[in-house]
């Protein structure tokens, strides 16, 4: 297998996150990642071209290099999952590139096994707002190399969130911003609440989806929303556009 380059974005949560992979499973040599993962609240899609333009530069490479452009689909903040969808899909039309929806819920699950190696089951919890809280339930396939979902994503109040039948680590935020009233928690080995949503997840998830063949147009990209969408904002279209005219020649290439 020929080596892997993918500019990958996320905006699920106040955080805009863009990195650059390139891994050649050939090699031992570890994958390269050029990462921003920059607190911007709620104005990401003013910040995530630039993040992209300085990420492909620091590792010395144009769009045209990437063989996809991953995004973090969902669930999340509805305005940050259409941003990352709608730019994603602007730069890959302009670029002529396949995109690679990854679930952001996936992604805190890769977040937990990357800073603890051991992890084999891992409950994924955010704060949804609205005292609710998205959640699903990953299990670590050593033979695959890969998650297997026990639970897909759900939303539920943080009460009706199921704790895993085996030893587990609750990932995301949602222990802290639900406390006590996050019951699975309390039987959890580890509560990883620094697990969340970035770009450079986003990536290795991407990386073995593309390898297994699951890229997609970019014209079949869609967020993943669990609760019913809204419409798009002024400034994500404008992102959008931005992203569109960049990917022709005008940026990020």
């Amino acid at each position: 297998m020929s080596s892997i380059t993918l500019l990958a974005l996320d905006t699920s949560t106040e955080f805009c996150s863009v990195a650059v992979y390139r891994h050649d499973p050939a090699s031992d040599a570890p994958a390269l990642v050029v990462e921003r993962h920059l607190d911007t609240g709620p104005v990401s899609s003013t910040h995530i071209l630039p993040a992209a333009r300085d990420v492909l530069r620091e590792a010395g490479l144009a769009l045209a290099d990437c063989d996809a452009i991953a995004f973090g689909a969902g669930p999340g903040s509805f305005t940050g999952l259409r941003t990352a969808c709608g730019v994603a899909q602007g730069l890959a039309f302009g670029a002529g590139l396949p995109v690679v929806p990854v679930g952001t819920l996936l992604a805190c699950a890769e977040a937990a096994r990357a800073t603890h190696v051991d992890t084999q089951r891992v409950l994924v919890a955010l704060d949804a707002r609205m005292n609710e809280a998205y959640w699903a339930d990953y299990v670590w396939d050593a033979t695959a190399g890969d998650w297997r979902e026990a639970q897909a994503p759900s939303l539920d109040a943080a009460e009706l969130v199921r704790a895993p039948d085996a030893p587990f680590v609750v990932a995301g935020n949602a222990a802290v911003a639900f406390g006590d009233r996050l019951i699975a928690a309390q039987q959890a080995q580890a509560v990883l609440a620094d697990a969340m949503p970035r770009a450079r997840y986003v990536a290795t998830l991407a990386a073995r989806a593309f390898a297994r063949g699951e890229a997609i147009p970019a014209d079949q990209a869609m967020p993943v929303y669990i609760r019913n969408k809204v419409a798009q904002t002024t400034a994500e279209r404008e992102a959008i556009k931005q992203a569109a005219a960049q990917a022709d020649g005008k940026g990020a290439s």
